[in-house]
């Protein structure tokens, strides 16, 4: 009896203890049945939720698991808990239980007033707004703000700066408001102080450096970060390494690692790219397989522009992709898959190809999209597209297209993409655009041996109001010239392929050191251009001009003295242009050829006929096209209609169009006074190699060596024993260096004459520059 009374107490006292750990929200003991422990949990009767300022109860209790009038269940108290944090809405959630009610006691988190960045100067707050996911009026944790601070860290160390700290200050505002400012000492750039190949024996390690984006430090790389530590970029070193590899031949190529050491002092890494060559092939045979019917392959063996033992090159085998992609593509096969089969035969160390054409359907162009241009009007780059919407999809012309617009040169970037149609034959093109500022302000000067400094200047618009229309205005100020003119282009006139313009100008020559005397001409000119074939172009023009002598000396030349100093002059010409170069902006391939005349006789007081021819060809010597070599001619020749050429009328060579010799330096030239009398007729060329210094790309330097050469002859009246006229050839050579400056293109040339007469002028040194805006 004792006994049983014993339990009966220590059963009540269990069930006490059971009773008192619920209402404490703890877990119920697990010694206790299941039954029992659901018959034991108290009613939530009703439910208060204590703290809230911002956050409305209503939000709260939408996570809470419980209702009023459910068991009071420690599982769903703690499932409560887990959904009220994970919110992000509080900084502290509790939940109680007393006498049937149940209380969630919440801190909310603070509501971001401003954010602020201190200390930074590499990178600025626009940067860094962009990198942080916190942003003003956004719930303020403590988890965001350490994911913040890390991904400012990962920026700057993609800048190169390891050594970065970032240190996040909240400063407390009334109404549950904080100001977070994220403090930074940025320390300096992490360089690279020193690049290590280890495996090679193909290359040393000069040229793998080359290869690379990444350079060594070095005091003078202040215009490049390439020598800074970026593990992006030594990421993008390791396919460029495996690029240069596979075109020359190492086909099995690999790089086994790239390992960054900083130094003790935290300053610098040791790079050490491991890599394993593997052994070089040859081309073995090479194939064309086509599953494309009416399409005969013979018809591509032509486009294979290597022979079997020549050395694998893997940029080559992607050029003939793009050729044969390009020559199925102008049947109007948009989507052809065209993919090199790849089989090595180690034994012989060669490798052989088979490029499969697999079939597709011919392909429609549905629509054309043009995104990205802000001011330019879609017109004006819808317009220059070789074909329009429901045409055929020839990818030659869409190569043309694209190179028609980067000849705009209203874009800094143009990606032109084809996506699939609204059904399978149709194709939509995409063309995504990157405007650039296309506002000029130019600066030019030279320096002449004899004719002392002169500068110029100009404000050009060449995409006014977004339309593609070029609006300049000049200005010429210096020792030997002022000049004032203004012309208008509107390159599609009236919305057909005609361009039409004007020009207005005023100019004051000095030509003392020249000719003895100053010209000035004040006159109009209206042009019309269009194309006969893709690659042909005419240009019609229509100029008058009143021109003065003035200040003629007493002892200039007889034939400048005997000259009407007072005379007009109104001409019709034409230019027929043949142009097959790669860019007109900045060719590197191809060439061009053009024919000028001027025939003056309707109206004004001169009678002649003046005409020119000058040619080109661009040819780049390595892949990249960094080492290109190009050659240009011109000649010219005027004859008067029944009466005499006039000194102005004829040429006069040198400057800019015979470098080495001053403006007007090559010639005829008066015994007696030294005075340029021009010639009838003249020829000039040049030959000239453009480099890269091995500079990083950053700097947009370029060297080049050239030789010019020319001479003019010929001269109108009876002037025997007065003019020096031997049309001996003249030449010159010399090294210049041009940039691509952030304010704009400067050039540097130095040329000696080599081939000179005694009486010839000759200049040294020319500089040129500009700048945009």
């Amino acid at each position: 009896m004792t006994a049983h009374i014993r339990g009966l107490v220590l059963l009540r006292k269990m069930r006490t203890a059971a009773m008192m750990v619920a209402l404490a929200g703890a877990t119920v003991p697990a010694f206790l049945p299941v039954d029992a422990q659901a018959q034991n949990y108290p009613t939530i009767s009703q439910i208060r939720v204590d703290g809230n300022n911002r956050i409305e109860t209503g939000t709260v209790d939408a996570y809470l698991k419980v209702r009023a009038g459910d068991a009071y269940d420690p599982q769903k108290i703690n499932d409560s808990l887990k959904a009220l944090f994970a919110t992000d809405l509080f900084a502290d959630v509790s939940i109680s239980y007393n006498d049937g009610t149940m209380v969630v006691k919440v801190v909310e988190n603070p509501i971001i007033n401003r954010i602020a960045f201190e200390g930074n100067n590499h990178l600025k707050d626009d940067a860094l707004t962009t990198e942080v996911q916190l942003k003003p009026r956004v719930v303020y944790t403590r988890t965001k703000v350490q994911a913040d601070v890390q991904r400012i860290l990962d920026l700057y160390r993609r800048s190169g700066r390891f050594a970065a700290t970032v240190n996040p200050k909240v400063i407390q505002r009334d109404q549950n408001r904080v100001d977070l400012v994220f403090e930074i000492k940025e320390g300096e750039a992490t360089g690279v102080r020193r690049i290590n190949f280890v495996g090679n024996s193909a290359f040393d390690d000069s040229e793998l450096s080359g290869v690379i984006r990444t350079t060594e430090s070095a005091w003078w790389k202040i215009l490049t970060s390439d020598d800074n530590y970026d593990p992006d970029r030594v990421t993008f070193d390791r396919e460029l390494l495996r690029r240069f590899y596979l075109a020359a031949g190492y086909a099995d190529f690999q790089v086994l690692s790239s390992v960054a050491e900083l130094t003790p002092d935290r300053s610098d890494f040791f790079i050490t790219y491991t890599v394993n060559e593997g052994e070089r092939y040859k081309f073995g045979d090479i194939k064309i397989n086509s599953e494309i019917d009416k399409l005969d392959v013979n018809e591509l063996t032509p486009l294979i522009k290597v022979d079997k033992g020549d050395w694998y090159n893997s940029e080559v085998v992607d050029d003939m992709i793009k050729s044969l992609t390009d020559y199925v593509g102008d049947r109007g096969y948009a989507f052809v898959d065209i993919k090199p089969e790849i089989k090595r035969d180690r034994e012989t160390n060669t490798i052989n190809v088979t490029f499969n054409i697999t079939k597709g359907p011919k392909v429609y162009v549905e629509r054309i999209d043009i995104v990205g241009n802000v001011r330019t009007l879609d017109k004006v780059v819808r317009r220059e597209f070789r074909f329009v919407e429901g045409d055929a999809f020839s990818t030659s012309k869409l190569n043309r297209s694209r190179q028609r617009i980067e000849n705009l040169n209203f874009f800094k970037t143009v990606d032109i993409k084809t996506l699939p149609g609204s059904e399978p034959d149709k194709s939509v093109v995409e063309v995504d655009v990157d405007e650039k500022s296309t506002g000029e302000f130019s600066i030019g000067a030279g320096y002449g041996t004899d004719q002392g400094p002169f500068g110029q200047a100009g404000i050009r618009e060449r995409n006014l109001l977004g339309r593609g229309q070029d609006l300049r205005l000049g200005f010429t100020v210096g020792g030997s010239s002022r000049q004032i003119d203004l012309s208008f282009t509107e390159p599609y006139f009236l919305d057909r392929d005609v361009s039409a313009g004007f020009d207005v100008f005023r100019r004051e020559d000095d030509n003392q050191d020249e000719s003895s005397y100053d010209e000035e001409q004040t006159g109009f000119g209206l042009r019309a251009g269009y194309n006969f074939t893709e690659h042909l172009s005419q240009q019609a023009r229509y100029g008058f001009e009143l021109d003065k002598y003035s200040d003629v000396d007493s002892d200039a030349s007889r034939l400048l003295r005997e000259e009407d100093p007072d005379f007009s002059e109104s001409t019709i010409g034409q230019t027929l242009t043949y142009d097959q170069r790669d860019s007109s902006v900045s060719p590197k391939d191809g060439y061009f050829a053009q024919v000028s005349n001027d025939l003056a006789g309707f109206g004004g007081s001169e009678r002649y006929l003046k005409s020119r021819v000058s040619a080109g060809y661009y040819f780049p010597l390595d892949r990249q096209k960094e080492w290109v070599v190009s050659t240009k001619g011109s000649s010219g020749y005027i004859f008067g209609i029944g009466e005499d050429t006039r000194i102005s009328q004829r040429f006069l060579l040198g400057g800019s169009s015979l470098r080495g010799f001053a403006a007007g330096g090559v010639g005829p030239r008066d015994k007696a006074t030294g005075d340029a009398v021009g010639g009838k007729f003249y020829y000039s060329g040049t030959v000239q190699l453009d480099f890269p210094l091995g500079l990083p790309s950053e700097f947009a330097l370029k060297g080049r060596v050239f030789s010019d050469f020319g001479s003019s002859s010929g001269v109108d009246g009876d002037n025997p024993g007065e003019i020096y006229d031997l049309g001996s050839l003249r030449g010159s050579v010399g090294i210049g260096v041009g940039w691509e400056s952030p304010f704009g293109p400067i050039g540097v040339d130095l040329s000696q004459a080599v081939l000179k007469e005694d009486y010839d002028k000759e200049e040294v040194f020319r500089l040129n520059f500009g700048t945009r805006f």
